[in-house]
């Protein structure tokens, strides 16, 4: 062996047994990146023992086509592993019943035997086999966030989807193997050779570094970019809309700026905000370290109203994502185990104290004025009270249970949000170190102080490790909050009352003007001329009657309510029978196909206030002082 080859196979070795030191990552990185060039360029002869090579042939049969070669084989037989979730969303994804075709063959076209193990592993016989191909398709027809997506347009993919790999060599590096038309653009956050005509070729450190770079394959990609402390940003749009680009990239710069001076220190040197623009209503993200991808819409108001709100709230918080869940990282994820549940307390961490920035850098940054910035507060704020489930699992609970059912309603009444009660506790965490600190330190620290202390010594954090970096920059004991709401289901009132009086603001409660929610206690969805029961609050007068979660109203006081094809008009007949003074009502009911009627009597009681920030009237010149250390806003 030459000594070019003897020194990068020692470099390509030290680097995958020592992938996760940052520190080494760093001091190694510029050897890396020289090998892959002078791997492209064929001067270096080495191999990596797992290649993908993925194409396609008739994009509107949505499958996508996958050669998997494996090198460097000894053992008889090798478990394949394909991810049974992807990081970002804490619920199994069960990926492998997209796949329509999957087998195995060595290098000379013989099928080799495998079994299936569990619903996405298998393994392989491989006696004698120094190499061996697996060969299967993957079913792409879903745009969303976290998808994978195979049409006329695009290839966009999120590799942790539909990438096998083998878990005892998952920290080996790999290659991709692209095949694209040849006027197809490559959005990702990874380097991309592309020196052939249609053949795209990308190599990944390990297959954590290949789950975490979804990417867009296009020749429609719109592109933006800026740069803000020697990082470059760039902003992919694919979908049809009319950008901005000096809106885009002014506000962004202005939000990516305070996020980065905020951390101080960055685990990257460039980032790609992959947008999917939808003809329809959407709104998701999913964050990665190099990028995010981002599902919104209608393109129409793409650059106009709440959906460029929403372009910008939900890009600072998937950026925010960058420290803040993909290096800062719960214990229990450090590294992901893609075959199975990763549980977790830590989900109020990782996606509610996110949410807490995501907004918040919007206002720090004056991108977003007052206004804005408390309307996406009191969203937060409406769904907690709105939400009884908080009165029975707590935000820590409903983190370790978001695997069971954190991403649909449930059933009525069981839990939280780790994102909207997480925000809540975000802001109360933020306000307990300042008040405590006489405002020398804040949330900021602690997230600092994660970063530096776990992500970079390469490990992550626990739960007590959080509450323990509260108490060091606060210099208070922080068991009230951590014991009573964080693990316990206390009414948040207190806190939050306590924490808006220390920046001069209140929250204000003022009553529904909905009878049927006021008097009632009772939410409701219309749909197509049909009226469905969507909450009710314990004890009401509703509950009491017998009105319950998913019965569909059929009328009021024998006035029909289903009407086809027009507005059902419960609410506004609720409110006549209420303020004519009717003392009783009688309401009939679908429930669980059977009809039957209730009576409803009216008292004195209030259900489903309305809940909003606002400024108190008697705000002191200390408190007001203290908001503008807390947002860098003006009273």
């Amino acid at each position: 062996m030459c000594l070019m080859c003897f020194a990068t196979n020692v470099i390509i070795f030290m680097h995958n047994r020592i992938c996760e030191n940052q520190f080494i990552r760093d001091f190694i990185k510029p050897y890396i990146i020289y090998i892959r060039i002078r791997k492209f360029a064929q001067i270096i002869p080495f191999e990596f023992t797992l290649k993908y090579k993925i194409s396609y042939e008739q994009a509107h049969r949505h499958f996508i086509d996958f050669e998997v070669v494996i090198d460097n084989l000894n053992q008889d037989e090798v478990i394949i592993q394909l991810p049974s979730w992807r990081p970002g969303r804490y619920e199994l994804g069960n990926f492998a019943k997209n796949i329509q075709k999957w087998n195995a063959f060595d290098t000379k076209g013989n099928v080799l035997t495998f079994q299936k193990v569990n619903k996405d592993c298998w393994k392989i016989i491989s006696t004698g086999c120094e190499t061996i191909i697996v060969k299967y398709n993957y079913y792409a027809n879903e745009l969303t966030a976290g998808s994978t997506l195979l049409n006329e347009e695009q290839l966009y993919m999120n590799p942790v989807n539909c990438c096998i790999y083998i878990p005892e060599r998952i920290n080996e590096m790999c290659e991709v193997e692209l095949y694209l038309p040849e006027d197809y653009k490559v959005a990702i956050g990874a380097l991309v050779n592309s020196s052939k005509k249609g053949v795209h070729n990308i190599v990944f450190n390990n297959f954590h570094e290949l789950a975490d770079n979804p990417f867009i394959a296009s020749n429609s990609l719109k592109h933006g970019s800026f740069i803000v402390k020697d990082i470059k940003f760039n902003v992919w749009l694919q979908g049809e809309c009319n950008p901005n680009w000096e809106k885009v990239c002014n506000d962004f710069s202005l939000f990516a700026s305070e996020q980065l001076n905020t951390m101080k220190k960055v685990p990257i040197n460039e980032y790609h905000f992959l947008v999917q623009v939808t003809p329809q209503r959407t709104y998701h993200g999913v964050e990665h370290t190099t990028s995010t991808v981002i599902a919104l819409g209608p393109g129409h108001s793409l650059m106009k109203g709440i959906t460029y709100e929403d372009l910008l709230g939900v890009c600072s918080h998937e950026l925010f994502h960058v420290w803040n869940i993909k290096t800062i990282r719960p214990v229990e994820m450090y590294p992901y185990d893609y075959s199975k549940e990763n549980y977790s307390k830590l989900g109020y961490v990782a996606e509610g104290v996110t949410t807490y920035y995501g907004d918040f850098f919007l206002f720090r940054s004056k991108v977003f004025n007052e206004e804005q910035y408390f309307k996406t507060f009191n969203e937060r704020l409406q769904r907690h009270y709105d939400n009884y489930g908080r009165f029975n699992l707590s935000v820590a609970d409903s983190s370790f249970d978001t695997w069971l059912d954190g991403y649909v309603k449930g059933v009525p009444n069981r839990k939280t949000s780790i994102y909207g009660e997480g925000c809540l506790l975000a802001f109360v965490t933020d306000i307990f170190i300042r008040k405590n600190s006489n405002n020398k330190h804040c949330l900021d620290n602690v997230m600092q102080h994660l970063y530096a202390e776990y992500y970079l010594n390469n490990k992550g954090y626990s739960d007590m490790e959080y509450k323990k970096a509260i108490e060091l920059f606060a210099g208070a004991s922080f068991d009230n909050v951590f014991d009573n709401y964080i693990n316990g289901a206390a009414d948040y009132t207190p806190i939050l009352n306590e924490a808006m009086s220390f920046v001069g603001c209140e929250i204000k409660k003022t009553i529904s003007t909905h009878s049927h929610e006021n008097r009632v206690g009772i939410k409701t969805i219309e749909t197509n001329g049909i009226c469905k029961v969507s909450s009710v609050v314990p004890n009401s007068v509703g509950d009491n009657a017998g009105i319950a979660v998913s019965d569909e109203i059929i009328a009021i006081n024998n006035v029909l309510i289903r009407q086809e094809g027009v507005a059902t008009n419960f609410s506004n007949w609720c409110n006549y029978f209420s303020e004519r003074g009717d003392k009783q009502v009688t309401v009939t009911l679908s429930s669980n196909k059977m009809i039957k009627k209730v009576s409803i009597i009216f008292n004195d009681d209030s259900y489903f206030e309305t809940a909003s920030i606002a400024k108190s009237s008697t705000a002191n010149a200390e408190q007001k002082n203290n908001f503008k250390l807390w947002s860098k806003n003006e009273f």
